[in-house]
């Protein structure tokens, strides 16, 4: 089970954002990462993603995780029906497994990434992380708000839904 939580909370967090969204209020560290999706409004879809995938005590538990969160507008830039034929009951391996390639295990701040890394995620698939002078992208999505601290680990919000490569 903690392998499925972990799974959905990766897919929760790498819906895309953008530049012009708004940051959420200030985060302490007494929330766990779901708690801070729940009070961050441009992130409800990937809430409903990750509840969808039965993640949610996956991804409160002790960790620490470090999530990908993508934006509404993330999912929202996905091919038409792709996000309601994701949240289908008889699609949650699908959903699960996108989800969990937006989770790493432990706690990685922006300072501990570097050009060229490859993170195996909670899925088991490995994500590129890309640091240039204009900033960070992971897989060709670009981080928006970095190092959110979280309770039980680290958010980093980007503006594009990831996918792990096919099987």
């Amino acid at each position: 089970m903690n392998i499925l939580t972990t799974l959905f909370l990766s897919v929760l967090f790498s819906f895309n954002a953008t530049t012009t969204e708004i940051a959420p209020e200030p985060i302490t560290e007494d929330k766990d990462i779901v708690t801070l999706a729940v009070n961050t409004e441009f992130l409800s879809t990937l809430v409903a993603a990750v509840k969808a995938g039965e993640l949610v005590d996956v991804l409160q538990g002790d960790g620490p995780f470090t999530v990908f969160a993508p934006t509404n507008e993330a999912f929202a830039a996905l091919p038409e029906g792709t996000l309601e034929t994701l949240l289908k009951p008889e699609n949650k391996d699908m959903l699960v497994s996108i989800l969990t390639y937006h989770v790493v295990p432990g706690k990685v701040m922006s300072t501990d990434l570097s050009d060229g890394m490859k993170p195996a995620t909670v899925n088991g698939a490995k994500i590129k992380i890309g640091v240039t002078d204009s900033g960070v992208t992971i897989n060709n999505a670009n981080v928006t708000a970095a190092d959110i601290a979280a309770s039980n680990g680290v958010v980093h919000v980007i503006d594009a839904v990831i996918l792990p490569p096919s099987k």
